[in-house]
């Protein structure tokens, strides 16, 4: 036991040293990486921003496809999702995704040029059932598995001994595809096929006319019955948003319209005043500066770990320093199931304490105690959460600032009577931190109060993590999924509420009233403007982001 004990302490130092060793090592590759690039990563940074200004000048005159391309997009990420899960739901094993989903494709072709061709013509369908190997088969299946053309089985000169004459039951008809046999033969086909000719396959199987998704020989890619239909019913549920995505873009086109206009004007203010851009550039310097200076006053503030907030004692057993978890999943049940687990002495509350073995132990009551807990290496106290509430309310107040200096810029500008001769910029940081403030402090302070009660749920949830009481951590993930969505109103709301400042000068509590009504009456012209700003920003951030990788790869190359 003695040389056993002594090895894994051995190996176990030689582990600890090696991962620490490789940490360093690539922690050290990555910092002298970043000193080496430094200036290219300082110039990328620069065009970045010189990218984002491009963008937006061109906005101004591309928004109309920008927006079009967006909603076309989103409309093929539907169906295209949902066929990608189709095709995966009926994927034989062994089978690349690619060929089984053009093997499915050019079943559906065949299928609905079949029906198109009937129904034009006026011809009842054709029994597409075969039984077996498909000998019986007389459907007119006339493509093979894989969408290749059949050639015609008495004008084919690749297999000519397959001909009407030599197989006379088996109703070699034109180009359709048969399973043509003799009893004694010893190479048969397992289903139908036909001769293709092609330059690199000669012959194919084919599928009845119908038939989407064959039943695999060998067994589906994706084991399992109840997956398959999962993974069905999702391609479904994708295909049925999308036609209905599709209906409210038709339905609501010329509110898109409307929606579209309103960014344009938005880009026309954007090009007529430039300088609007240098207060989101100062509400990112200041809210860098105030974060590292709170990052580095939080830091003390967690550092400061009590000495008795873990035991100082002995313990028997490593379960009973660190605790035992459930023996079974949270949707098993049972007299033999514990849904909770056992919470340990050392690791009871969060944040946890850590468990570890020493070498001299206590002896109490002829027992023999090794096990003892070390303390965490930070604390949550009622320091750090007045702390961590200042730091909200100071992030909401930075908003805030930015979006109602924004909106009175554009107030005054669309207002004035001599634009080109109107400094907005100035005029806006004058009625703002003039008259509004107060009304941008109590709106930023509801916003930092229900985002203090979302972390509050949180830290609660990391308690009853620790207490292994599953029950209650879904309880309070629930909860801060609603308290999430709550915030989310309360942000939309007092963003239309200081717009409403800006027009009518009034106070923050009558003006997000107005705004509360004015928004539930034109719901569906807000939630249009709101989904096509996002459209705008997702396809500003894609440009922004392929552009600078480009030209940073040229520079770096």
């Amino acid at each position: 036991d003695a040389l056993g004990e002594g090895l894994t302490s051995a190996m176990s130092g030689v582990g600890v040293g090696a991962i620490a060793g490789a940490s360093k090592e690539s922690f050290g590759d990555m910092v002298g990486a970043f000193r080496a690039s430094l200036d290219t990563f300082l110039i990328v940074g620069v065009l970045a921003f010189v990218i984002g200004l491009v963008f937006l000048v061109v906005l101004r005159f591309l928004i109309f496809y920008c927006v079009w391309f967006a909603i076309f997009l989103t409309t093929l990420m539907f169906f295209f999702g949902g066929g990608i899960l189709f095709v995966r739901s009926g994927q034989c094993k062994g089978a690349g995704l690619f060929a089984t989903g053009r093997q499915n494709a050019a079943a559906v072709y065949a299928y609905s040029t079949q029906v198109a061709s009937d129904r034009l013509n006026g011809r009842e369908p054709v029994d597409e059932s075969m039984t077996g190997n498909g000998a019986d088969y007389r459907g007119v299946q006339s493509r093979s598995i894989n969408g290749l053309a059949c050639l015609e089985w008495d004008r084919q000169d690749v297999f000519p001994w397959y001909n009407s004459t030599n197989y006379p039951d088996a109703a070699l008809r034109k180009s359709y595809c048969r399973n043509p046999h003799y009893e004694g033969d010893r190479v048969k086909a397992k289903t139908i096929w036909c001769i293709v000719g092609s330059s690199d396959m000669e012959w194919e199987e084919c599928l009845p006319l119908g038939i989407i998704q064959p039943e695999c020989r060998d067994g589906y890619a994706v084991e399992g019955e109840t997956s398959r239909t999962a993974l069905l019913v999702c391609a479904w549920i994708l295909w049925v948003l999308g036609s209905v995505w599709i209906v409210l873009v038709l339905c609501f086109f010329w509110h898109i319209q409307l929606a579209i206009a309103l960014n344009k004007v938005a880009a026309k203010f954007l090009g007529h005043n430039p300088t609007i851009l240098l207060i989101p550039i100062s509400q990112a310097l200041l809210a860098a500066t105030w974060c590292l200076a709170w990052l580095l006053s939080a830091s003390f503030l967690l550092s400061q770990v009590p000495p008795d907030y873990t035991p100082t004692g002995y313990f028997e057993t490593f379960e009973e320093a660190y605790g035992t978890a459930p023996t079974c999943s949270f949707f098993e049940f049972g007299s033999e199931c514990s849904q909770t687990g056992i919470p340990g002495k050392c690791t009871d509350k969060w944040p946890m304490g850590s468990v570890w073995k020493d070498n001299v132990c206590a002896v109490e009551g002829g027992v023999t105690k090794c096990w003892r807990c070390a303390p965490p290496r930070y604390n949550l106290d009622s320091r750090f959460a007045v702390s961590f509430f200042v730091f909200l309310w100071n992030n909401a107040f930075l908003v805030a600032i930015g979006q109602i200096l924004i909106a009175m810029c554009v107030s005054i500008w669309f207002f004035a009577k001599q634009r080109a001769e109107t400094r907005i910029t100035l005029s806006a940081l004058k009625t703002v931190f003039r008259y509004h403030l107060g009304s941008v402090l109590l709106g930023s302070f509801i916003v930092a109060v229900v985002q203090f009660i979302r972390y509050c749920l949180k830290y609660l949830e990391k308690q009853a993590h620790a207490q292994k009481n599953r029950v209650m951590v879904m309880t309070l993930k629930a909860l801060q999924c609603c308290i999430w969505c709550f915030e989310k109103c309360i942000k939309f709301l007092n963003k239309n509420a200081y717009i409403q400042i800006c027009l009518t000068g009034n106070n923050f509590c009558i003006s997000a009233k107005t705004a509360f009504y004015l928004i539930m009456r034109n719901i569906v012209r807000f939630g249009l403007v709101t989904a096509l700003g996002g459209i705008v920003h997702m396809v500003g951030f894609l440009f922004i982001v392929s552009g600078t990788c480009m030209v940073g790869y040229l520079i770096l190359r």
